[in-house]
């Protein structure tokens, strides 16, 4: 569920579709006449190598793209190199995708750069669509539209990762190491969070190496028992880590209960249900501790850019885990591990494994 319905629809294809699909932001084939420099009186930066992450074979498919013209970057910062580690760092799960980098302009704004990317994939008649993001004076973030920012650089979920190594401490289930984190951000009266968890136990089984985080993130301006599931789902953890994951299954079970006239002896029956005390669970739920244990939850969330649920932390990654097709997210997961040098301690892929094509949409 998107919190307060005001996440921008471009957000989710940048920072997780794009993340699995940032060439969905244009869809439509990309324009004949190469772009326009926001600065054409200034002199032109040398040429950069026309890199793609892969490598085309001229034999199954002439070379897509438009040729690099130095015209077109006029801006000393970020490199091409940084630009093509970021997109690696998005695309790289896909084996079949295929840029090149046309333009790194200045702006009228100071110190704000256009990055202008070319997008295709290997197949014969694949079409070729044109995106474009703004890098900030800073070189640290990317932004998409008028209100998507997102970390930029070669590593740009690094940050994010060493946050949520420091501050993810919810209930989990697998490794008790931190090397390679899913932290599920989620809202125990979200009815997509409640879809998700198939996918979560799934996650768990296909990733023993892994240390699968629940991360309360209630959104109580649309879900009005969403904040005291939360407490008592803290309090749960607080007693009982793995008593945790029954508490919540049984919340997520009884949604429609959660109710002015029921969702209060729902949540105890939940508790009770995950073989702990209600009376205790609820006398915790109420404590100052707990409060501010909730809400450092939701702040965590926040600082690592997450605005709506259900929500999955890859490492730092954020991926939507709504309308992403799980072979996709199992991409996404393997080779996140690869670039940071963790194993998943997953079984080798199959043949017939996941080619990370991009979903149809996830503007939801």
């Amino acid at each position: 569920m998107k919190r307060a319905y005001i996440l921008s629809a471009a957000l989710v294809p940048f920072v997780g579709a794009a993340s699995i699909a940032l060439a969905q932001a244009a869809a439509t084939p990309a324009p004949q006449q190469a772009p326009k420099s926001a600065q054409p009186a200034q002199p032109a930066a040398p040429a950069p190598k026309p890199l793609q992450l892969q490598t085309l074979d001229p034999s199954s498919r002439p070379d897509p793209f438009p040729p690099v013209n130095p015209r077109f970057f006029t801006a000393s910062t970020p490199t091409v190199d940084t630009v093509n580690a970021f997109l690696k760092s998005l695309w790289g799960y896909d084996p079949n995708r295929i840029w090149r980098v046309e333009a790194i302009q200045t702006t009228q704004a100071p110190g704000v750069t256009k990055v202008v990317v070319y997008v295709s994939d290997k197949g014969p008649n694949a079409k070729v669509a044109a995106t474009a993001f703004f890098v900030t004076p800073d070189g640290k973030h990317a932004i998409a539209d008028s209100s998507a920012v997102i970390p930029f650089g070669a590593t740009p979920f690094a940050d994010a990762r060493k946050i949520l190594q420091d501050r993810a401490d919810g209930a989990y289930r697998g490794s008790s190491n931190k090397d390679l984190m899913l932290v599920e951000f989620a809202d125990l009266q979200c009815p997509h969070c409640k879809e998700a968890q198939a996918t979560m136990d799934r996650l768990v089984q296909d990733f023993p190496n892994a240390r699968v985080v629940f991360q309360n993130f209630p959104i109580p301006e649309i879900h009005p028992f969403a904040y005291k599931a939360a407490t008592y789902g803290y309090c749960v953890t607080k007693q009982k880590n793995d008593a945790f994951f029954a508490y919540a299954a049984d919340v997520f079970g009884k949604q429609a209960a959660l109710t002015p006239d029921t969702g209060d002896q729902t949540l105890k029956d939940a508790v009770t249900k995950a073989g702990l005390d209600p009376a205790a669970i609820d006398a915790c739920a109420a404590t100052e501790e707990t409060k501010k244990a909730v809400s450092a939850s939701i702040k965590l969330a926040q600082d690592v850019g997450v605005e709506q649920t259900p929500m999955l932390a890859i490492n730092g990654h954020l991926v939507p885990l709504s309308g992403v097709p799980y072979e996709t997210l199992k991409s996404v997961i393997s080779f996140q591990a690869v670039q940071d040098g963790v194993s998943t301690g997953a079984a080798p892929a199959s043949s017939s494994s996941n080619s990370g094509r991009t979903p149809p949409s996830l503007n939801h």
